[in-house]
């Protein structure tokens, strides 16, 4: 595996590669990499003939400092990781090579997708993403980009900066890898307490139950119930359980009038915050 620091050198490599007719996978990351990550690496792997991997924990999407201080940095591991599953090149930058000193970001209209769940619970932080998810696309200019159903809003946003770009770069939406217990799999998850770890599986449990709920129930029927027995559990802190139009991400309130429905929660648990969402149909 290849390792580049530089904006200049991955590039002169990246055109090399594809001069020879390569295609290009792509995978943004923050490091702190799990089986989720490497299985969005498989997946390029199979499909590209040259995979690349970023590591960047950007500093433009953290709305709370100290969530970004803490955020894991396991870069050694990260490197056996990659290495072991076969990724071609690591792109490993410092803040000033994403964001150089004349640096602008173009600015986008995402009609109302970046303001609900997340966006309503963490101001600012899809602005970050799309900006370092723009940049690093401007660098590497990738065939395919690959991104996880995990952060299923994040996928939604980054869908129509493309469209909005008129990019010719693919976008594939993986499914989300998930540990046996049903624990969506995150890098936040090793800061987990053991007591809380046992609990935490709990969050995809209700999801599952609203998946199946949701075919003889009504929407409201079936917040209340995830809404009730998330609170039910002392542990956790709900930030917010939602019914969304797969699409539009807007609160859906007749199931009929929606093609695609996405149940997305946000809890805090031990002062973690974990995300989920399961596809309901």
């Amino acid at each position: 595996m290849l390792l580049f620091k530089t904006v200049a050198d991955l590039q002169i490599h990246i055109a090399q590669q594809k001069q020879n007719g390569r295609t290009i996978g792509f995978v943004p990351t923050m490091g702190a990499l799990h089986q989720g990550h490497l299985s969005l690496m498989k997946q390029s792997i199979n499909e590209n003939t040259a995979t690349i991997c970023s590591i960047f924990v950007n500093p433009t999407q953290f709305n709370d400092a100290e969530d970004l201080q803490k955020y894991p940095r396991t870069i050694e591991k990260d490197i056996e990781l990659l290495t072991q599953v076969g990724v071609d090149i690591l792109f490993l930058p410092e803040v000033n090579e994403v964001y150089p000193d004349n640096w602008q970001t173009p600015s986008f209209d995402f009609q109302g997708l970046d303001e609900l769940m997340e966006g309503e619970h963490r101001p600012g932080h899809f602005s970050g993403v799309a900006e370092v998810v723009y940049r690093l696309l401007d660098i590497v200019q990738p065939t395919t980009l690959y991104m996880g159903q995990k952060d299923y809003q994040q996928w939604r946003i980054i869908q129509s900066m493309l469209t909005q770009l008129s990019s010719d770069i693919r976008l594939k939406r993986c499914v989300i890898e998930r540990e046996i217990d049903g624990l969506a799999m995150s890098s936040r998850n090793v800061r987990l307490p053991e007591e809380a770890r046992m609990i935490a599986p709990n969050i995809n449990k209700i999801l599952e139950l609203a998946r199946q709920e949701i075919i003889t129930l009504t929407i409201q029927e079936v917040l209340l119930n995830a809404r009730k027995r998330l609170n039910e559990i002392a542990e956790f802190t709900l930030d917010y359980f939602e019914i969304v139009d797969a699409q539009s991400l807007q609160r859906v309130e007749n199931k009929d009038k929606s093609e695609s429905l996405v149940a997305c929660t946000a809890v805090y648990l031990a002062n973690i915050r974990l995300i989920d969402n399961i596809i309901l149909r």
